[in-house]
């Protein structure tokens, strides 16, 4: 990477704020939902999410439509990064693109070496993911502590981990395969390309009208539907010679911010994390696939992505930022072990109509993230304070 400081650009701060902000409220919706959900009205709780509306339960809609909107959000802040951001440069994107590649394979080897052959081999890929909102908003609370090259890396890092998780979803969770469907949304997405390269068409409600309709085929093919967000985005038009340019690729990415921080992400929490803590808790967590959900997060995580990144320097295939040292990185990496929305998402897919599978790995997922944002908050507000000079400079 270029011996220069990092500096923030205004799309790049206001969505670190947004992410802070929004880490905030996913706690407290988490906490309501395990508090009701283990109340006296928990019958009634789990109740709501499962009544059925139009062929679906409400807790479907939330993870098959709403969370397509979080990923579609998620394609077009990959898009920009690939463009005009940290991925931009080949050599400045093969860090955090190898960092992500160490952090998806080392969790993923942990929890398939202790549920290899087994029921619970299916939930290789929980621990793969890194949570966006919850990492960065863990990273603020540190401020100008930790470098703005940290800030970008995590960011870099996380996106390219949620791609990884993407790829992983429609190739190992998809359901009964329709070869028609999946060739119809293929279609629609060609036609938006079409729209975007030949006609030049800006106006976004072609797009999104398109888009519903490839969600709609998508889920009938039996490829998760959420995918139909990331194709999603990369039709939609973006102009790539400012960060902050107002193509309808960042305007939409601008508009969806807030929404999907304050609305869209507290609702998963709502329908996700009501999970029973039965008197058999400890049994549960002790199992192997509990085991590999933690090891994966809390250790495979911050040792993949530091040691795949170690051995990429140390080979000359790319460099750390002039204000980064690699007790930032370690820092960085046990943060990436805040598993929780994707990791959540995942286990969904990972077991279904196994719900008691599902609620013993939505609490090791819990308890691996709030452990590796404690431990990775506490190092790098011990080991990661900039130097005097190296300090982070914002627009």
């Amino acid at each position: 990477m270029p011996n220069l400081k990092a500096k923030l650009t205004t799309t790049f701060t206001e969505f670190f704020k947004s992410e802070k902000s929004g880490s905030v409220l996913l706690v407290l919706c988490t906490v309501i939902s395990l508090l009701v959900a283990n109340s006296s009205l928990g019958p009634t709780y789990q109740h709501f999410w499962h009544i059925n509306l139009f062929g679906l339960s409400v807790e479907h809609w939330v993870n098959e439509a709403l969370m397509a909107v979080f990923f579609l959000l998620i394609g077009l802040e990959l898009e920009r990064e690939l463009y005009v951001g940290e991925l931009s440069d080949f050599r400045n994107a093969l860090l955090p693109i190898l960092a992500a590649l160490g952090g998806i394979v080392a969790p993923a080897l942990i929890h398939f070496a202790l549920n290899n052959g087994t029921p619970t081999q299916a939930g290789s890929g929980i621990p793969m993911a890194t949570d966006i909102a919850f990492a960065l908003g863990a990273l603020a609370l540190l401020g100008n502590r930790v470098p703005a090259s940290l800030k970008i890396f995590l960011t870099a890092l996380a996106v390219m981990d949620d791609l990884g998780a993407i790829v992983v979803i429609a190739v190992f969770y998809s359901k009964q395969f329709s070869i028609g469907y999946l060739l119809g949304a293929l279609a629609v997405f060609g036609v938006l390309v079409v729209f975007n390269r030949m006609f030049r068409v800006k106006a976004l409600l072609p797009y999104l009208l398109g888009g519903a309709l490839m969600w709609l085929l998508m889920f009938k093919s039996g490829v998760h539907a959420t995918i139909a967000g990331v194709m999603l985005a990369f039709a939609i038009p973006f102009s790539g010679r400012t960060a902050d340019e107002a193509s309808p690729s960042h305007r939409l990415e601008h508009q969806l911010h807030k929404p999907v921080a304050f609305i869209i992400l507290p609702i998963f929490a709502l329908a996700n994390t009501g999970i029973l803590i039965g008197s058999g808790w400890q049994a549960e967590l002790a199992s192997t696939n509990s085991a590999g959900i933690i090891g994966g997060l809390v250790l495979g995580k911050p040792f993949g992505i530091a040691l795949l990144s170690f051995v990429a320097v140390s080979l000359g295939i790319c460099a750390l930022p002039s204000d980064l040292k690699w007790r930032h990185l370690f820092g960085a990496g046990l943060l990436g072990g805040i598993g929780f929305t994707m990791s959540i998402f995942i286990a969904n897919l990972a077991f279904p109509d196994q719900p008691g599978v599902v609620n013993a790995s939505k609490m090791a997922i819990l308890l691996a993230s709030l452990t590796a944002g404690v431990i990775g908050i506490v190092w790098l507000r011990v080991f990661g304070r900039v130097a005097n000079g190296e300090g982070t400079e914002e627009k």
